[in-house]
Protein backbone atom coordinates (compact mmCIF):
# COMPACT_ATOMS: atom_id res chain seq x y z
CA UNK A 1 0.00 0.00 0.00
CA UNK A 2 1.15 3.74 -1.21
CA UNK A 3 2.30 6.27 2.02
CA UNK A 4 2.20 9.70 2.01
CA UNK A 5 5.20 11.26 1.58
CA UNK A 6 5.47 15.25 1.41
CA UNK A 7 7.19 15.06 -2.32
CA UNK A 8 4.86 12.14 -3.74
CA UNK A 9 1.58 12.42 -5.03
CA UNK A 10 -0.63 10.06 -2.49
CA UNK A 11 -2.18 7.43 -4.84
CA UNK A 12 -2.62 3.57 -4.31
CA UNK A 13 -2.04 1.17 -6.96
CA UNK A 14 -5.67 0.93 -7.02
CA UNK A 15 -7.03 4.47 -7.13
CA UNK A 16 -10.68 4.74 -8.07
CA UNK A 17 -11.14 5.67 -11.49
CA UNK A 18 -13.08 8.35 -10.10
CA UNK A 19 -9.66 10.38 -8.98
CA UNK A 20 -8.88 10.48 -12.56
CA UNK A 21 -9.86 12.77 -15.27
CA UNK A 22 -12.50 10.74 -17.09
CA UNK A 23 -12.42 9.84 -21.24
CA UNK A 24 -14.06 12.00 -22.40
CA UNK A 25 -12.92 15.32 -24.40
CA UNK A 26 -14.82 18.49 -23.18
CA UNK A 27 -16.15 22.01 -24.19
CA UNK A 28 -17.07 25.26 -22.27
CA UNK A 29 -19.44 27.95 -23.40
CA UNK A 30 -20.73 30.88 -21.69
CA UNK A 31 -23.94 32.48 -22.16
CA UNK A 32 -24.71 35.72 -20.90
CA UNK A 33 -28.37 37.40 -20.27
CA UNK A 34 -29.96 39.11 -23.18
CA UNK A 35 -32.95 41.08 -23.29
CA UNK A 36 -33.00 39.91 -27.03
CA UNK A 37 -32.42 35.94 -27.12
CA UNK A 38 -35.44 34.48 -25.20
CA UNK A 39 -33.10 31.42 -24.78
CA UNK A 40 -30.78 33.87 -22.69
CA UNK A 41 -30.33 32.67 -18.99
CA UNK A 42 -31.26 35.08 -16.40
CA UNK A 43 -27.33 34.79 -14.56
CA UNK A 44 -24.44 34.39 -16.73
CA UNK A 45 -23.59 30.85 -16.96
CA UNK A 46 -20.66 28.98 -17.90
CA UNK A 47 -21.28 25.73 -19.26
CA UNK A 48 -18.91 22.62 -19.50
CA UNK A 49 -19.88 19.39 -21.15
CA UNK A 50 -18.88 16.20 -22.80
CA UNK A 51 -17.64 16.91 -26.35
CA UNK A 52 -18.82 14.18 -27.84
CA UNK A 53 -22.63 12.96 -28.87
CA UNK A 54 -24.91 11.81 -25.90
CA UNK A 55 -27.43 12.63 -23.41
CA UNK A 56 -25.74 13.54 -19.61
CA UNK A 57 -27.36 14.37 -16.19
CA UNK A 58 -26.67 18.38 -15.79
CA UNK A 59 -24.86 19.09 -12.59
CA UNK A 60 -25.40 22.42 -11.36
CA UNK A 61 -22.26 24.16 -9.71
CA UNK A 62 -22.83 27.44 -7.56
CA UNK A 63 -19.21 29.10 -6.51
CA UNK A 64 -18.45 30.66 -2.78
CA UNK A 65 -18.14 33.72 -1.55
CA UNK A 66 -17.21 36.62 -3.90
CA UNK A 67 -15.52 34.23 -5.76
CA UNK A 68 -16.18 33.79 -9.76
CA UNK A 69 -17.42 30.90 -11.35
CA UNK A 70 -14.42 30.28 -13.56
CA UNK A 71 -12.00 30.17 -10.72
CA UNK A 72 -13.22 26.22 -10.79
CA UNK A 73 -12.83 25.27 -14.32
CA UNK A 74 -10.15 22.68 -13.58
CA UNK A 75 -12.55 20.50 -10.90
CA UNK A 76 -15.65 21.05 -12.99
CA UNK A 77 -13.69 19.69 -16.28
CA UNK A 78 -12.73 17.11 -13.96
CA UNK A 79 -16.42 15.84 -13.63
CA UNK A 80 -17.59 16.72 -17.21
CA UNK A 81 -15.24 14.35 -18.08
CA UNK A 82 -16.88 11.29 -16.70
CA UNK A 83 -20.13 12.46 -18.66
CA UNK A 84 -21.95 15.21 -17.10
CA UNK A 85 -23.00 18.75 -18.15
CA UNK A 86 -21.90 21.10 -15.41
CA UNK A 87 -23.59 24.55 -14.69
CA UNK A 88 -21.59 27.03 -13.30
CA UNK A 89 -23.56 30.58 -12.83
CA UNK A 90 -22.25 33.46 -11.55
CA UNK A 91 -24.54 34.75 -9.17
CA UNK A 92 -22.53 38.21 -8.09
CA UNK A 93 -20.90 40.73 -10.02
CA UNK A 94 -18.79 43.05 -7.32
CA UNK A 95 -20.11 42.61 -4.57
CA UNK A 96 -22.66 39.63 -3.48
CA UNK A 97 -25.96 39.94 -2.72
CA UNK A 98 -27.82 38.98 0.55
CA UNK A 99 -28.61 35.16 1.16
CA UNK A 100 -31.61 35.33 0.12
CA UNK A 101 -31.54 36.58 -3.33
CA UNK A 102 -28.56 34.77 -3.84
CA UNK A 103 -30.75 31.35 -3.71
CA UNK A 104 -33.53 33.24 -5.41
CA UNK A 105 -31.27 33.43 -8.32
CA UNK A 106 -30.27 29.88 -8.59
CA UNK A 107 -33.69 28.77 -8.66
CA UNK A 108 -34.00 31.04 -11.58
CA UNK A 109 -31.07 29.23 -13.02
CA UNK A 110 -32.21 26.03 -12.42
CA UNK A 111 -35.57 26.70 -14.03
CA UNK A 112 -33.26 27.78 -17.09
CA UNK A 113 -31.75 25.01 -17.77
CA UNK A 114 -34.72 23.42 -17.76
CA UNK A 115 -36.18 24.74 -20.29
CA UNK A 116 -33.07 26.55 -22.34
CA UNK A 117 -30.18 24.58 -21.84
CA UNK A 118 -30.25 22.76 -24.79
CA UNK A 119 -30.36 26.08 -26.78
CA UNK A 120 -26.52 26.47 -25.80
CA UNK A 121 -25.74 23.12 -26.66
CA UNK A 122 -24.69 21.40 -29.32
CA UNK A 123 -27.19 19.20 -31.51
CA UNK A 124 -25.56 16.19 -30.37
CA UNK A 125 -25.68 16.52 -26.52
CA UNK A 126 -28.60 16.76 -24.59
CA UNK A 127 -29.69 16.64 -21.05
CA UNK A 128 -30.96 13.96 -19.15
CA UNK A 129 -33.63 15.80 -16.98
CA UNK A 130 -34.14 12.78 -14.75
CA UNK A 131 -30.90 13.56 -13.31
CA UNK A 132 -30.18 17.17 -12.04
CA UNK A 133 -27.59 17.79 -9.47
CA UNK A 134 -27.22 20.40 -6.79
CA UNK A 135 -23.20 21.25 -6.38
CA UNK A 136 -21.68 24.02 -4.33
CA UNK A 137 -18.55 25.22 -3.05
CA UNK A 138 -18.59 27.54 0.50
CA UNK A 139 -21.52 29.72 0.31
CA UNK A 140 -22.18 28.29 -2.67
CA UNK A 141 -22.64 24.57 -0.86
CA UNK A 142 -25.35 26.71 1.66
CA UNK A 143 -27.33 27.91 -1.41
CA UNK A 144 -27.59 24.32 -2.92
CA UNK A 145 -28.58 23.25 0.37
CA UNK A 146 -31.34 25.81 0.74
CA UNK A 147 -32.25 25.06 -2.63
CA UNK A 148 -32.58 21.11 -1.57
CA UNK A 149 -34.54 22.03 0.80
CA UNK A 150 -37.18 24.22 -0.65
CA UNK A 151 -35.86 27.99 0.38
CA UNK A 152 -36.23 29.01 -3.38
CA UNK A 153 -39.42 30.72 -3.63
CA UNK A 154 -38.94 30.88 -7.87
CA UNK A 155 -37.61 27.48 -7.71
CA UNK A 156 -40.38 25.52 -10.25
CA UNK A 157 -41.86 22.74 -8.19
CA UNK A 158 -42.20 20.33 -10.91
CA UNK A 159 -38.26 20.23 -10.69
CA UNK A 160 -36.83 16.92 -8.80
CA UNK A 161 -33.03 16.86 -7.72
CA UNK A 162 -30.95 13.76 -7.62
CA UNK A 163 -28.86 14.07 -5.57
CA UNK A 164 -26.67 17.21 -3.52
CA UNK A 165 -22.65 17.52 -2.40
CA UNK A 166 -21.47 20.40 -0.58
CA UNK A 167 -17.91 21.61 -1.18
CA UNK A 168 -16.80 23.11 2.85
CA UNK A 169 -20.02 24.67 2.80
CA UNK A 170 -20.40 27.29 5.05
CA UNK A 171 -23.86 29.11 6.48
CA UNK A 172 -22.02 32.28 7.76
CA UNK A 173 -19.41 33.82 10.09
CA UNK A 174 -20.66 32.27 13.34
CA UNK A 175 -23.48 30.35 14.92
CA UNK A 176 -24.99 34.02 15.63
CA UNK A 177 -24.40 35.70 12.08
CA UNK A 178 -25.45 33.20 9.29
CA UNK A 179 -27.00 34.01 6.11
CA UNK A 180 -30.09 34.33 5.00
CA UNK A 181 -32.11 31.67 4.75
CA UNK A 182 -30.75 30.32 8.07
CA UNK A 183 -31.09 26.55 7.74
CA UNK A 184 -28.90 25.11 10.54
CA UNK A 185 -30.95 24.07 12.90
CA UNK A 186 -28.57 22.20 15.19
CA UNK A 187 -30.37 18.84 15.25
CA UNK A 188 -29.44 15.97 14.12
CA UNK A 189 -30.69 14.85 10.98
CA UNK A 190 -33.00 17.80 10.76
CA UNK A 191 -32.47 17.99 7.18
CA UNK A 192 -35.89 17.29 5.19
CA UNK A 193 -34.24 15.82 2.10
CA UNK A 194 -34.93 12.60 0.59
CA UNK A 195 -31.96 12.19 -2.19
CA UNK A 196 -27.90 11.14 -1.30
CA UNK A 197 -26.33 13.60 0.02
CA UNK A 198 -22.24 13.69 0.01
CA UNK A 199 -20.33 16.74 2.27
CA UNK A 200 -17.02 17.68 1.94
CA UNK A 201 -14.89 19.15 4.10
CA UNK A 202 -11.50 21.16 4.46
CA UNK A 203 -9.23 20.51 7.99
CA UNK A 204 -7.83 23.74 7.73
CA UNK A 205 -11.21 25.72 6.89
CA UNK A 206 -11.80 26.07 10.41
CA UNK A 207 -8.36 27.51 11.12
CA UNK A 208 -7.35 31.27 10.68
CA UNK A 209 -4.96 33.03 8.54
CA UNK A 210 -3.19 35.67 10.36
CA UNK A 211 -4.94 38.21 11.41
CA UNK A 212 -7.54 36.58 8.94
CA UNK A 213 -10.85 35.20 10.29
CA UNK A 214 -11.51 31.47 9.96
CA UNK A 215 -13.16 30.72 6.15
CA UNK A 216 -15.39 28.16 7.14
CA UNK A 217 -15.71 28.60 11.35
CA UNK A 218 -16.75 25.53 13.50
CA UNK A 219 -20.36 25.77 13.63
CA UNK A 220 -21.54 27.06 10.89
CA UNK A 221 -19.41 24.19 8.34
CA UNK A 222 -18.93 20.76 6.96
CA UNK A 223 -19.37 19.20 10.10
CA UNK A 224 -22.84 20.88 11.34
CA UNK A 225 -24.16 20.45 7.29
CA UNK A 226 -23.63 16.65 7.86
CA UNK A 227 -24.92 16.11 11.41
CA UNK A 228 -28.09 17.37 9.94
CA UNK A 229 -28.20 14.86 6.80
CA UNK A 230 -30.43 11.96 7.28
CA UNK A 231 -28.67 8.75 5.39
CA UNK A 232 -27.97 8.21 2.38
CA UNK A 233 -25.09 10.38 3.29
CA UNK A 234 -21.13 10.62 2.93
CA UNK A 235 -18.28 12.46 4.75
CA UNK A 236 -14.99 13.63 3.28
CA UNK A 237 -12.58 15.83 5.28
CA UNK A 238 -9.42 17.17 3.70
CA UNK A 239 -7.07 17.33 6.86
CA UNK A 240 -4.20 19.11 4.83
CA UNK A 241 -6.18 21.11 3.00
CA UNK A 242 -7.75 24.93 3.31
CA UNK A 243 -11.22 26.30 2.11
CA UNK A 244 -9.57 27.57 -1.21
CA UNK A 245 -7.54 24.61 -1.96
CA UNK A 246 -9.68 23.21 -4.42
CA UNK A 247 -9.63 26.54 -6.63
CA UNK A 248 -7.45 26.53 -9.93
CA UNK A 249 -3.89 28.09 -9.40
CA UNK A 250 -2.97 31.63 -10.51
CA UNK A 251 -6.62 32.82 -10.49
CA UNK A 252 -6.87 36.37 -12.03
CA UNK A 253 -7.86 39.64 -10.89
CA UNK A 254 -7.77 41.40 -7.44
CA UNK A 255 -10.66 38.21 -6.44
CA UNK A 256 -8.31 36.27 -7.41
CA UNK A 257 -6.08 37.57 -5.39
CA UNK A 258 -7.73 37.82 -2.24
CA UNK A 259 -9.02 34.15 -3.38
CA UNK A 260 -5.38 32.90 -2.83
CA UNK A 261 -4.78 34.36 0.43
CA UNK A 262 -7.96 35.07 2.83
CA UNK A 263 -7.83 31.73 4.03
CA UNK A 264 -5.33 29.41 5.24
CA UNK A 265 -4.13 27.24 2.55
CA UNK A 266 -2.39 23.95 2.60
CA UNK A 267 1.46 23.34 1.79
CA UNK A 268 0.62 20.26 -0.64
CA UNK A 269 0.09 20.39 -4.18
CA UNK A 270 -3.16 21.76 -4.87
CA UNK A 271 -3.50 19.70 -7.82
CA UNK A 272 -4.12 16.72 -5.41
CA UNK A 273 -6.80 18.72 -3.65
CA UNK A 274 -8.59 19.07 -7.06
CA UNK A 275 -8.52 15.81 -8.00
CA UNK A 276 -9.76 14.36 -4.71
CA UNK A 277 -12.65 17.02 -4.83
CA UNK A 278 -13.29 16.30 -8.68
CA UNK A 279 -13.21 12.64 -7.84
CA UNK A 280 -15.08 12.49 -4.86
CA UNK A 281 -17.78 14.15 -6.83
CA UNK A 282 -17.75 11.90 -9.47
CA UNK A 283 -17.67 8.53 -7.41
CA UNK A 284 -20.86 9.84 -4.90
CA UNK A 285 -22.82 10.68 -8.84
CA UNK A 286 -22.07 7.02 -9.77
CA UNK A 287 -23.64 5.57 -6.49
CA UNK A 288 -26.22 7.76 -6.34
CA UNK A 289 -27.66 8.30 -9.98
CA UNK A 290 -26.02 5.07 -11.24
CA UNK A 291 -26.26 2.59 -8.51
CA UNK A 292 -22.35 1.58 -9.08
CA UNK A 293 -21.30 1.71 -5.14
CA UNK A 294 -17.46 -0.23 -5.55
CA UNK A 295 -15.52 3.18 -5.78
CA UNK A 296 -17.29 5.34 -2.97
CA UNK A 297 -17.20 2.07 -0.77
CA UNK A 298 -13.43 1.54 -1.53
CA UNK A 299 -12.31 5.32 -0.33
CA UNK A 300 -14.28 4.75 2.50
CA UNK A 301 -13.10 1.67 3.49
CA UNK A 302 -9.38 2.89 2.34
CA UNK A 303 -8.89 6.38 2.56
CA UNK A 304 -5.44 5.43 1.33
CA UNK A 305 -6.53 5.37 -2.27
CA UNK A 306 -7.49 9.19 -2.22
CA UNK A 307 -5.32 11.46 -3.49
CA UNK A 308 -5.81 13.80 0.08
CA UNK A 309 -4.99 12.52 3.26
CA UNK A 310 -8.19 11.67 4.56
CA UNK A 311 -8.96 12.40 8.69
CA UNK A 312 -11.60 11.71 10.16
CA UNK A 313 -12.33 8.82 8.58
CA UNK A 314 -14.70 9.03 5.97
CA UNK A 315 -18.08 7.87 6.01
CA UNK A 316 -20.66 6.47 4.76
CA UNK A 317 -24.16 5.56 6.18
CA UNK A 318 -27.12 4.47 3.57
CA UNK A 319 -30.67 5.01 3.83
CA UNK A 320 -30.85 1.04 4.72
CA UNK A 321 -28.92 1.51 7.78
CA UNK A 322 -25.66 -0.02 6.71
CA UNK A 323 -22.43 2.14 7.36
CA UNK A 324 -19.48 1.57 5.36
Amino acid sequence: MATMEDSETFYSAATPLAFEKGSLPTAVKSADPSAADLTAPPKPVRVTYPAVAGTYPVVLFFHGFYLRNCFYSDVINHVASHGYIVVAPQLCKIMPPGGQVEVDDAGKVINWTSKNLKAHLPNSVNAKSKHTVLVGHSRGGKTAFAVALGHAATLDPSIKFSALIGIDPVAGISKSIRTDPEILTYEPESFDLDIPVAVIGTGLGPKSNMLMPPCAPAEVNHEEFYNECKATKGHFVAADYGHMDMLDDDLPGFVGFMAGCMCKNGKRNKSEMRSFVGGIVVAFLKYSLWGEKSEIRQIVKDPSVSPARLDPSPELEEASGYLV
